[in-house]
């Protein structure tokens, strides 16, 4: 017989304000992450995701202040953080509110939280200013570099509808636009296509009313999330498996624009979306010959825990 053994019991808060909160905020879910002072991973969760771009509605702005709530809710039973340090996507440097509604769940000084790009977080989980070009794949894409003196620069990375090639949405919407093509030219044959019954299975149902609803109805984190099921679909339709192969050519890219503008580094690849099968970052490595290329852990809020917890509060902005 095995003896059980009881579940731990969560420590109460800490009053002390020793611990930074780091926070990774994307748009298919959000990342929270508590550091000791010395850097320690000492408690970590998750959330839905949230976006900048989701402050221009109201309803908008109610997911955000309800995701909010949650993350205190969660994070609060393991200690309360002395700082902050948050990386939202879409962010364009307009902080002034987010610190407000997430200063009251945490019961902060608004000035003990600092919001920044999601990007920022990433890149210095990644590397030093100047060290190399990060290549992020999560519900869009983007290519980043940040120099030695601290000044980004971008390739790609400029919303779903435009490109973000090679991202958890272009994965999608690649699969339901082939889905969709075969059915104008033989209608039923999706019943014929691993790729296309796991899509429908996913979106609730094969009448177009189904996709339809899915991708225009829904935030774009949301619709991301369907890379998941393209990712599992493609050891067994090779549809499914040429449009991961075709997410890892737009990756490669990024990372020979930057490369072709400021010469030769290394590169890292990071984010949700690259992990969803091998086949994406082979494919990637493939496209990238004579690349030091690595396949960064996905550890954003992380970093942003210890850059909470630093002295430095440099930073950069990123242009929208």
């Amino acid at each position: 017989m095995i003896d059980s053994q009881p579940e731990p019991i969560p420590p109460s808060p800490r009053p002390d304000g020793g611990l930074g909160l780091g926070i990774d905020a994307g748009g298919t879910e959000t990342r929270w992450a508590f550091a000791a002072p010395g850097g320690a991973i000492v408690a970590e969760g998750r959330v839905a995701g949230l976006s900048a771009l989701q402050m221009g509605t109201p309803q908008g702005r109610d997911a955000v202040r309800a995701t909010f709530a949650q993350l205190a809710t969660d994070a609060l039973v393991h200690g309360v953080p002395g700082r902050v340090r948050a990386g939202l996507t879409g962010f364009g440097g307009d902080s002034e509110l987010l610190q407000r509604w997430l200063a009251e769940e945490l019961h902060l000084d608004p000035q003990a939280i600092r919001f920044c790009s999601d990007m920022e977080i990433a890149y210095r989980a990644s590397f030093a200013p100047g060290a190399g070009y990060l290549v992020y794949a999560g519900t869009g894409s983007i290519g980043a570099f940040v120099d030695a003196d601290g000044q980004f620069h971008r390739a790609g990375g400029r919303g779903v509808v435009l490109d973000d090639g090679g991202g958890g949405f272009w994965i999608a919407r690649e699969a339901l636009r082939h889905i969709w093509r075969r059915e104008d030219e033989r209608p039923g044959s999706w019943e014929a296509s691993a790729l296309a019954r796991a899509v429908f299975d996913y979106v609730g149902g094969a009448d177009w009313a189904y996709s339809r609803q899915f991708i225009y109805g829904q935030e774009r984190g949301a619709v991301g999330k369907l890379a998941l099921a393209v990712a599992r679909a493609a050891d067994r339709d090779p549809v499914a498996a040429s449009i991961l192969r075709a997410a890892g050519r737009e990756l490669a890219r990024l990372a020979l624009a930057l490369t072709g503008r400021f010469g030769p580094r290394p590169v890292a690849v990071s984010g949700r979306a690259a992990e969803l099968h091998p086949l994406i970052v082979d494919t990637m490595r493939a496209s990238l010959p004579g690349v030091d290329l690595t396949q960064a852990p996905g550890q954003a809020h992380h970093a942003a825990a210890r850059m909470a917890l630093a002295s430095d509060s440099t930073h950069f902005t990123i242009p929208t």
